[in-house]
């Protein structure tokens, strides 16, 4: 069944949106975590790109 035109899209549900981590900048839950060279956690926001760690 198609979803309604006033209904969003389901997100898929990902360890970081249970854990609660949202893009500080625009808030979004599309967040992935990046490893860097050194082997430090970074995260980067899907929706606007902003990054940080």
């Amino acid at each position: 069944m198609a979803a309604s035109r006033f209904e969003e899209p389901a997100r898929p549900v990902t360890a970081q949106t249970r854990a609660g981590l949202t893009c500080p900048a625009c808030g979004s839950p599309d967040v992935a975590q990046v490893l860097g060279d050194n082997g430090g956690v970074s995260y980067v926001c899907t929706s606007c790109g902003h990054s940080w760690s």
